[in-house]
């Protein structure tokens, strides 16, 4: 029988990029972890690792088995928190990718909340609005919102609710350049996008009895990060799409005024993706259940 620390190591090896730095990690000198690894191919028959001066890199093979050992990882992971949920206490890391506006405006201010109901659990964030694949990158959970909810047959989806959100401008830049009445008027307004594709971006709107118009416009500003976007939309430079939950305090306070109300972009749907396995972990399923009550009370900030 193989030695399960083996396959651990080796699994530790291919997260870390190379010998030195997983035997860093695991309090194991780099020589003793190379000659482990060397000895698992040897009773394996089989070469795992493509080795060069500059880099390691997996054979095919080495990738199957590579997956098999983070399977086998994360059921140790899940039987060492089985008895961690027994003594009602959830222990280990909990790695999560969320977008950098959810962050921001929603979680960043709960998340401690979590953390002190649970001292036990670490977090390990990735703040980014990047796609990540969770199974090869070894999240736990991936939050987002996207108009539609994830289909895949290898993720579980947990749906939180939907987000509204709405178009805003300053009073300022209202004043200035005068308050649409239609959605054609829309045009007399400096806009804002967080992309654009040789200038032009498509603003897609739904108005009373869910009647649909693509605003299609040249923004002044464009910023992949809607909080950037927030502070323009504040100083007066254009109107942007914004969620709500992220300037509903300055709407409140006269800072920014909703352009044409009864039009809105379509509402995101705010939900959390995971590999069924993990969904297994007791630090995961607090976590989900942790989010689905705190939630509301978050995008009500």
């Amino acid at each position: 029988m193989q030695d399960l620390n083996d396959l651990a190591y080796f699994a530790e090896v291919v997260d870390r990029a190379g010998f030195a730095a997983a035997g860093r990690a695991l309090g194991i000198p780099k020589s003793r972890l190379s000659r482990r690894v060397s000895e698992l191919e040897a009773r394996l028959g089989v070469r795992l690792l493509q080795r060069t001066t500059r880099k390691l890199s997996l054979t095919a093979v080495g990738e199957q088995f590579y997956r098999h050992c983070v399977a086998m990882r994360e059921d140790v992971q899940a039987a060492e928190e089985a008895v961690a949920q027994a003594r009602s206490e959830p222990r280990g890391t909990l790695r999560i990718a969320c977008p950098v506006t959810l962050a921001q405006s929603m979680l960043g201010p709960i998340l401690p909340r979590f953390m002190a109901q649970y001292p036990g659990i670490r977090v390990d964030m990735s703040v980014s609005n990047r796609a990540v694949d969770l199974i090869e990158e070894g999240f736990d959970v991936a939050l987002r919102v996207r108009p539609t909810l994830e289909d895949s047959a290898t993720l579980v989806v947990k749906n939180f609710g939907l987000t509204a959100t709405v178009l805003v401008a300053s009073p300022v830049q209202l004043a200035r350049q005068g308050r649409p009445g239609t959605v054609d008027e829309l045009a007399q307004l400096d806009t804002m996008a967080m992309s654009s594709a040789d200038g032009r971006a498509t603003l897609s709107l739904v108005g009373p009895g869910g009647t649909t118009h693509l605003v299609q416009h040249t923004p002044r500003y464009v910023a992949d990060d809607l909080l950037t976007l927030k502070f323009a939309a504040l100083a007066g430079t254009g109107m942007c799409a914004l969620p709500d939950y992220m300037c509903r305090g300055e709407i409140r306070a006269g800072l920014l005024e909703e352009v044409l109300p009864g039009w809105a972009p379509r509402p995101g749907i705010f939900h959390a993706v995971f590999p069924s396995r993990r969904g297994l972990l007791p630090g995961v399923r607090k976590f989900l259940d942790f989010l689905a009550a705190a939630a509301p009370a978050g995008f009500e900030q």
